[in-house]
């Protein structure tokens, strides 16, 4: 089986990451991973709003710290490929609750700009047409509560961030009463946050659109090393 991280943060475009995102990479092929999607955080309150701010430079800005971490994985040395998927922890103006997505492509902010000044159902949908897949983060955590699981893929269970409780039996109970899918993740922001949990699949996905695809139709499993 495979071994990916699915929440993993670049100190190049989430302000809270203290890893450079080569690094991250280096550290997470060193642990005997396949992959990572990039998660970097995606809001107002980290990109600002429309007014005054330029959407091309958001987007370049956000992209970077994905693009850094594929360089990464095409130039350091290892005895196996290593892919990078793209990502996003998208947050809203209303609230403080955080939802990864996966299955982007760099096209696709440039089809939908200011997306994180939408909302919940809005994002879904356009998850829905696009195969994309979904997912709460931490849900329990201080300051955040389930939103509209009719407009989930996905509840992260596990989240290994050290410095928050994240109440994850709580999540992973209200995935087993909805029936979402079960994901998780270090939510790595530093080098002590890598935590050994993974995400298993039994090839690694060829791009983000088929990580997507796996994930919707339960292609995955977790583990711990």
């Amino acid at each position: 089986m495979k071994k990916i991280e699915l929440h993993f943060h670049t100190a190049q475009s989430s302000p809270c990451g203290k890893v450079d995102a080569a690094e991250g990479v280096r550290l997470y092929r060193q642990k005997g991973f396949q992959g990572v999607a990039v998660t970097d955080h995606f809001s107002k309150s980290v990109w600002g709003g429309p007014e005054g701010t330029s959407w091309s430079s958001v987007r370049e800005q956000f992209l970077e710290g994905w693009r850094q971490a594929c360089r990464a994985a095409e130039t350091q040395e290892g005895e196996e490929p290593f892919s990078v998927f793209l990502g996003m922890e998208i947050r809203f103006p209303f609230d403080e609750n955080d939802f990864l997505v996966y299955g982007m492509d760099e096209e696709f902010f440039t089809r939908y700009p200011w997306l994180f000044m939408e909302d919940q159902k809005t994002v879904y949908e356009i998850a829905e047409k696009e195969g994309l897949f979904m997912a709460q983060a931490h849900p329990f955590r201080k300051s955040c509560f389930p939103g509209d699981t009719r407009c989930l893929h996905g509840i992260e269970v596990y989240n290994g961030n050290p410095r928050h409780d994240s109440r994850n039996p709580l999540a992973k109970a209200l995935a087993k009463k909805t029936g979402l899918r079960q994901t998780v993740g270090s939510d790595f922001h530093q080098m002590g946050d890598f935590s050994g949990m993974y995400t298993s699949l039994e090839q690694i996905p060829a791009d983000g659109r088929e990580l997507a695809r796996m994930l919707r139709e339960g292609q995955f499993g977790a583990g711990t090393l």
